[in-house]
């Protein structure tokens, strides 16, 4: 899907949910990682995750457009926008657009690079960075911690 085929679907479900036309550009920004899209409250347009143009992600982009749209609109309505908003959550809840952006296994992994383990309860302690085992404990029954893998 091209931005072109993208903004007559985003104009699309304008019309077709919220009965307001959508005059403003659509763009698709690929770098996105955590967000499905974004609003811009200057210019009025909207990003939309590059990653959910794909056909099997078809319905999470109609949720992602429509939770932009009802920021869009309510916001040149000139009412409450904003995600803790009234207005915004029972607009979403109307249109039956997603509250939040489904995970698509694009968000970060930290790195698990070292494993200690309580040498009273057992309790497995995976770290990113290395502890000092002499000045910290466990902090479910203050038993000593010994490193048990390294990786590198």
């Amino acid at each position: 899907m091209n931005e072109n085929e993208l903004q007559t679907l985003v104009e699309q479900i304008s019309l077709t949910y919220f009965k307001r036309p959508f005059n403003h550009q659509v763009k698709i920004n690929n770098r996105m990682r955590t967000t499905g899209g974004r609003y811009f409250l200057k210019d009025h347009h909207i990003e939309i995750n590059g990653h959910f143009l794909a056909e099997n992600y078809r319905q999470d982009l109609i949720g992602i457009i429509k939770h932009e749209l009802t920021h869009y609109h309510l916001h040149l309505l000139g009412k409450g926008y904003q995600h803790r908003n009234t207005d915004f959550k029972n607009l979403l809840k109307q249109v039956g657009g997603s509250r939040y952006t489904p995970d698509i296994g694009l968000r970060r992994k930290a790195k698990i690079n070292y494993l200690y383990r309580c040498q009273n309860c057992g309790l497995i302690y995976p770290r990113v960075r290395k502890i000092n085992t002499r000045r910290y404990y466990c902090g479910k029954c203050r038993g000593e911690l010994r490193l048990i893998e390294k990786s590198n």
